[in-house]
């Protein structure tokens, strides 16, 4: 299927040789896949005082040209392959946390779940009306600020990058966690310093991963893409086998509805079909662009049917002891758990250097032209170190998945995934627009800004009470 989901894509001509992808905005965030499998090609050429004629908006800014428009008659991706595309972009971290909240929301919360998947397909469809408006158009950025102007394409560029290092951080605790339970017994110790085992590996394990944010060409990393798609999958299948053939009975009752959880669970809800940010390129990659919302409806009822398989086969499993990240309360001594685990170990190390590449890349372009490619390379790789160092030090300190999604999924997807692609539509279908959809629209941002701000608050206060807790013990 991965050879699929590559030969979907097609084959951007670059102007320059020394290019890389800025498509790696996909986030894993970031829900699901990232387009580094599917595209490798140039996106962008980050040679300065160099125009950009390469299929791409991205979010550096840069001017597009009339070859940029015409790079679109060579896309080939089929309805099947956007669908299998699309879906990978959703399926990801998300997945692990969804039978925790239905625990903790109750079964009821599946309309809420269903509910937010409609209208995150419905979004998705508004920004395919975006971009059939205006075909220069490239990426979620450029549809910004096609809507808003400069200020636009600010606003989603700084939502952009917030959720991938948002999403980094919960990737890295969710590194943390997995790690504790795959070297369990394990002792280390550093002179000097207070960090625990699980501390020190989790660093270990970071620092392994370090090097590759050193890489200026991303195709040389294209596989790790791949590697977290298939760890996904390894993680679902292992689940469902553990539940047929683990001798796990799934004799739990589940709550109807827990009205004072639901604002909490919301957050990690809606941080599982948060794949918005790229859908302009699949867009843009597809033979028949016209069928784009379809392809929206297919996706989100798939991913949304496998959610709620997950979230209903996990609470009915584990019960009140489910783990937020389900990986961790299935059987320990099972060799199909063991490989669940190491695949969750597995795939925040294969998102570092990948989910970095839009920092990068904007990174490259504000670089002074007198700066040499030594120098320019040396500044990437030390800015990306920090980056990481930063995150690792955030997902030591509050080691809590549960109420880090949720508030990345509140604070963050929510304005992704609801408001910003209302918005948008209304802005720029405003002489158009009847009022029936102008109703709908207003409603639809009234409604994520009442889930995201209640959502922030409740994520927020529960993540500063676990963190005073841990601090009074």
């Amino acid at each position: 299927m991965l050879g699929k989901l590559r030969k979907s894509m097609p084959k951007l001509p670059c102007h320059e040789s020394n290019c890389v992808s800025d498509n790696q905005v996909a986030s894993e965030t970031v829900h699901g896949a990232n387009l580094a499998l599917r595209q490798v090609t140039c996106d962008v050429c980050v040679e300065e005082n160099e125009v950009c004629k390469c299929d791409n908006g991205g979010i550096n800014g840069m001017v597009m040209t009339k070859d940029a428009v015409d790079l679109q008659a060579g896309a080939d991706s089929s309805f099947l392959h956007a669908v299998l595309n699309m879906s990978g972009m959703l399926i990801g971290l998300g997945q692990l946390s969804t039978p925790y909240a239905l625990e903790n929301g109750g079964w009821a919360s599946v309309f809420l779940l269903v509910g937010l998947g409609v209208i995150c397909a419905y979004s998705s469809h508004l920004l395919g009306k975006c971009l059939e408006r205006n075909p220069k158009s490239q990426s979620y950025a450029d549809i910004g600020e096609n809507a808003f102007g400069r200020k636009g394409r600010t606003l989603a560029a700084t939502f952009i990058y917030l959720e991938i290092f948002m999403a980094l951080v919960s990737y890295t605790i969710s590194l943390h966690d997995n790690l504790i339970t795959v070297f369990s017994g394990t002792q280390l110790k550093l002179t000097g310093t207070h960090l625990s085992t699980s501390q020190l590996i989790t660093a270990i394990a970071v620092l392994i991963a370090l090097p590759s944010l050193w890489l200026r060409d991303l195709s040389s990393i294209s596989f790790l893409s791949s590697g977290g798609i298939l760890m996904s999958l390894i993680i679902f299948t292992s689940v469902v086998c553990t539940a047929v053939f683990g001798g796990v009975k799934a004799n739990h009752s589940i709550p109807v509805v827990q009205v004072k959880k639901i604002p909490a669970i919301s957050g990690l809800y809606i941080f599982g079909y948060a794949g918005h940010i790229v859908f302009p390129n699949l867009y843009k990659a597809m033979k028949d662009p016209s069928k784009f919302t379809k392809v929206s409806i297919v996706s989100f009822a798939s991913v949304t049917a496998l959610y709620t398989a997950l979230a209903f086969l996990g609470a009915k499993l584990f019960g009140p002891q489910v783990n937020p990240q389900i990986t961790l309360s299935l059987p320990q001594h099972h060799f199909l758990t063991k490989i669940a685990l190491w695949a969750t170990v597995l795939t925040p190390m294969t998102k570092y250097a990948l989910e970095f590449a839009p920092f990068a890349i904007q990174l490259e372009h504000n670089f002074p032209n007198s700066l040499s490619s030594r120098m320019k390379l040396i500044v990437r790789g030390c800015v990306g170190s920090i980056l990481l160092l930063v995150i690792l030090s955030l997902a030591l300190s509050i080691p809590y998945f549960e109420h880090v999604l949720s508030l990345t999924g509140s604070l963050v997807s929510v304005c992704i995934c609801m408001i910003l692609p209302c918005a948008f539509y209304i802005k720029l279908s405003w002489p158009q627009l009847s009022k029936r959809l102008l109703i709908l629209n207003v409603s639809l941002i009234a409604f994520g800004t009442l889930l995201g701000v209640v959502g922030t608050i409740s994520s927020a206060k529960l993540l500063v009470k676990s963190l005073l807790r841990a601090h009074s013990t």
